[in-house]
């Protein structure tokens, strides 16, 4: 496979804190690849510096060769790298179906696409399309606002995905959620990869990662720690010791790695 996107030397620091150091990321094209380590680890700046929400210190980030460090967020995404957050973005006070028609118009600035008057019966279709995979169109024309923790995540993953981007980037997909719900998502993911979407995932459910991910890589401490197959890194000393005996208090959620 070829690498589709790819973070190389990676440092980044707030204040007198070392958030990244020389991380590197390799997202092959058609994979699910995995993003684990303990809280504090870097996961999610590393997430932010590759979607051009943080500005790296150093390093670079290329997509199908192409350096696109510091691009704006809003230039990330059009070009083909879509994501998700830890903490769900949506426009609260517009019903769910606007918000995947600001997703249709990603070619155009964000605030042109929550001000465009009208969309598409084309784009109107798409977005209801994608609705219903992710299981939520008969809530299209309620306030985003009004949807429970979990129908947030599923209408975010619907936004990401109306654009087709290239690559997936989902950050804590399973977190704060049901155990029916993990296991929808998984399929989703599982359904998409067939048809050949490429995915990077952060996420603390060891068994969500472990079952979906092609590749992991671990980090710790800022730094990259190892990189394998799930089942190279289940086993890896090093991974058990970041998480289980390396001064951070919190193993992962499934309680252990062999879980």
């Amino acid at each position: 496979m070829s690498v589709l996107l790819r973070a190389q030397g990676i440092s980044r620091a707030f204040g007198g804190v070392q958030a990244l150091n020389e991380c590197n990321l390799e997202v092959e094209k058609n994979s699910i690849t995995g993003l684990i380590g303990p809280n504090g680890s870097g996961k999610t700046t590393l997430f932010n510096v590759m979607t051009g929400y943080v500005t790296p210190d150093a390093g670079t980030v290329s997509f199908e060769g192409v350096d696109i460090t510091n691009h704006r967020p809003d230039a990330v995404f059009a070009r083909g790298i879509g994501r998700t957050f830890q903490l769900t973005r949506i426009f609260a006070r517009i019903s769910v179906l606007e918000n995947m028609l600001i997703a249709t118009q990603h070619e155009e600035s964000w605030l042109r696409g929550l001000t465009r008057s009208k969309s598409t019966t084309s784009e109107v279709n798409t977005a209801m399309e994608w609705l219903n995979f992710v299981g939520i169109a008969r809530l299209a024309d309620l306030p985003a606002g009004a949807l429970s923790y979990g129908q947030r995540k599923l209408l975010e993953l619907a936004y990401v995905l109306v654009a087709d981007p290239d690559v997936v980037l989902l950050d804590e997909p399973a977190g704060g959620v049901n155990l029916t719900l993990i296991n929808e998502i998984a399929e989703k993911i599982r359904t998409l990869h067939k048809d050949g979407k490429t995915f990077l995932i952060v996420e603390h459910n060891m068994e969500f990662v472990m079952s979906l991910c092609d590749s992991v890589t671990v980090m710790h401490q800022g730094k990259n720690l190892v990189s394998g197959s799930p089942a190279d890194v289940r086993h890896n000393p090093l991974v058990l010791d970041a998480y289980l005996g390396g001064g951070d208090d919190e193993a992962p959620d499934s309680g252990s790695l062999h879980g």
